[in-house]
């Protein structure tokens, strides 16, 4: 007698599902990000994308945080090596800059990485990256140290200022708004708003990252730190 094509089958007739493993529940946290957005990056939702308890996850990820820190450097391995032409400055700018367009790919984990505080390889990497750049700009190595802190937290927080904001409603009126109050501030009360109104909120982000990672660059070059 041949069975019903809707006969539960036995769980020894099903294919055997993949061993658990950090890099597997990394690669899956991948995919709900690009799917639904970090808010669906969590224990449980990936627990059913793996067809397992979320117990089982923790023997390989301690919380969602570490989670969060483990998608952000697997994606920083998209960000690549410093590129082989332009002057140290020219390319240091240039691997920053391909760190912040990766977050806005990303608006969602671009703000999450204000806190998140990866240590994996890819991090690693662009740290290291970071490092020798300025060390190949003559830059003394304590400023590197303290540069390389400063201009990876102004990169990712432009990126979180700016992700998500083409897609907003509220974040543009909250813009039209901001840009309304300058340009109607009194003269007498605050003239030097008044003057600058066009150039506060002036130029798009892209130029506005490059003179910022430009003027930090040149800062942290001629700025001792503390001794």
């Amino acid at each position: 007698m041949t069975a019903r094509p809707d006969t539960p089958r036995s769980r020894r007739e099903r294919p055997a599902k993949p061993a658990l493993s950090r890099e597997g529940i990394v690669a899956a946290a991948l995919g709900v990000l690009r799917a639904e957005g970090l808010r669906k990056v969590t224990m449980r939702r990936l627990a059913q994308e793996l067809d397992t308890g979320p117990a089982s996850l923790y023997v390989y990820v301690r919380n969602t945080d570490e989670l969060h820190a483990a998608v952000l450097d697997e994606l920083l391995g998209t960000v690549g090596p410093a590129p082989a032409e332009g002057s140290w400055r020219e390319r240091l700018e240039q691997v920053l800059t391909a760190y912040t367009e990766m977050l806005l790919a990303h608006p969602s984990l671009a703000r999450s990485a204000l806190t998140a505080r990866p240590s994996g390889p890819h991090y690693l990497n662009l740290i290291e990256t970071l490092l020798a750049l300025l060390d190949e700009g003559g830059v003394p190595r304590a400023q590197a140290a303290w540069g390389v802190d400063l201009l990876l937290q102004h990169a990712t927080a432009m990126a979180a200022e700016h992700a998500g904001q083409d897609d907003s409603p509220t974040a543009q009126q909250e813009w039209d708004a901001l840009g309304a109050a300058l340009r109607d501030t009194s003269g007498t009360t605050h003239p030097h708003i008044r003057a600058s109104a066009g150039e506060l909120l002036a130029g798009a982000h892209e130029a506005r990252l490059s003179w910022a990672l430009q003027a930090l660059i040149n800062g942290i070059e001629r700025t001792a730190v503390p001794g």
